[in-house]
């Protein structure tokens, strides 16, 4: 918005925001919200800006909220893009960003494009592997959320 000061009026000229725009706003919102809640206690304190920055997607991508030991986000990362129908997840680049950050505790989460949120045996096997790879470098690993139409937490599932 800019703001044209006359002698006697103010002019406001709004310019026309981009899909992109108001998406990249709300997801700061999204993460101002997650930053005053103070600290990830459950699935669904993260589950709304996950949903946001990766439920419109036509392709996939991996994202890892990283968490200090008082689990207050200290990142979001995009580690991964891929396909309409999957994406290659490598645990050696989880855990080099993972201590490129400090980070002690991780969350995971992707999305599928087909909007249908159920983890896949895929998505099961590149989880444990992951956690795997966490522990050894002594990250404990939180949860991974599925992002379709809905979130679905694979610890609220008891999958991991």
């Amino acid at each position: 918005m800019k703001c044209v000061r006359s002698n006697a009026s103010v002019t406001y000229n709004f310019a026309a925001a981009t899909e992109q725009d108001v998406l990249a706003a709300a997801e700061g919102i999204l993460i101002d919200k997650l930053k005053r809640l103070g600290a990830i206690t459950n699935p669904s304190d993260a589950s709304d800006f996950l949903r946001m920055r990766l439920g419109g997607l036509s392709h996939e991508e991996f994202h890892v909220l990283w968490l200090d030991n008082r689990h207050q986000i200290i990142d979001c990362q995009k580690l991964f893009t891929g396909t309409i129908d999957g994406a290659s997840v490598y645990p050696r680049e989880v855990v080099r960003a993972a201590l490129s950050v400090n980070a002690c505790a991780a969350i995971f989460a992707h999305n599928h494009p087909s909007g249908v949120a159920e983890p896949s045996t895929a998505d099961r096997v590149i989880t444990d592997e992951l956690r795997d790879a966490l522990k050894l470098i002594g990250v404990r690993f939180l949860d991974h959320i599925v992002v379709g139409a809905d979130c679905v937490s694979m610890a609220g599932r008891g999958l991991i």
